[in-house]
């Protein structure tokens, strides 16, 4: 691709590298931001720049938060009794956009994948025991990842760890199709997913 500018395939070359941008589309968007007022392009900048550097992991659930302990742990409003297990925040997202769910939730920052190199001890898996282990209020543990085979080992190994406290596991039900990714599933069938959970064994 021809560039008329060594400036403008520095910053295409930096688009195309975000995921499902392709160089055209990367193209298009920095010719857009350079037709732009110069102010939305330095907005975009620093908001950008404050996401990266002012972004924190609540200490609590490890979801994405603006404070040590975000929006969700801090309500009130939540069922405090469930926690609803997750690989990363796109899956709470998800589920939050049913509006069929209000309890707590535990991001475990990936799922166990030895191919990638990911075991147990690279998630947060021992921080959800301790919130187990600390907090009586909690009777009940959905597991909530996806249903691929990577996922299914995740949910047994979870499963295995979460025996000897006297809380029910459960898992979604399986609306969601075998081998997809949580975050692609329509609200309706997701939202039907988590309201009828089924017990996990």
């Amino acid at each position: 691709m021809h560039f008329p500018s060594k400036l403008i395939e520095e910053a295409v070359n930096e688009i195309s590298k975000l995921p499902g941008i392709g160089k055209k589309t990367a193209l298009r968007l920095a010719l857009h931001l350079l037709k732009r007022d110069e102010s939305q392009s330095m907005m975009l900048a620093d908001a950008i720049v404050r996401m990266r550097t002012e972004t924190k992991h609540c200490r609590k659930c490890h979801n994405i938060s603006d404070d040590e302990y975000c929006q969700i742990c801090l309500s009130p409003k939540r069922d405090q009794s469930i926690i609803c297990v997750v690989e990363d925040t796109r899956d709470v997202l998800a589920i939050e956009n049913t509006a069929q769910y209000r309890g707590l939730y535990h991001v475990l920052g990936g799922i166990i994948s030895p191919l990638n190199g990911i075991g147990p001890n690279d998630l947060h898996i021992e921080s959800l025991t301790k919130r187990i282990r600390e907090d009586q209020e909690i009777n009940e543990v959905i597991l909530a990842l996806s249903p691929t085979m990577e996922g299914d080992t995740t949910a047994f190994y979870l499963q295995k760890k979460l025996k000897e406290f006297p809380v029910k596991i459960s898992t979604i039900a399986r609306g969601i199709p075998i081998g997809g990714d949580l975050e692609y599933a329509d609200e309706v069938t997701l939202g039907r997913s988590i309201l009828s959970r089924i017990n996990y064994e």
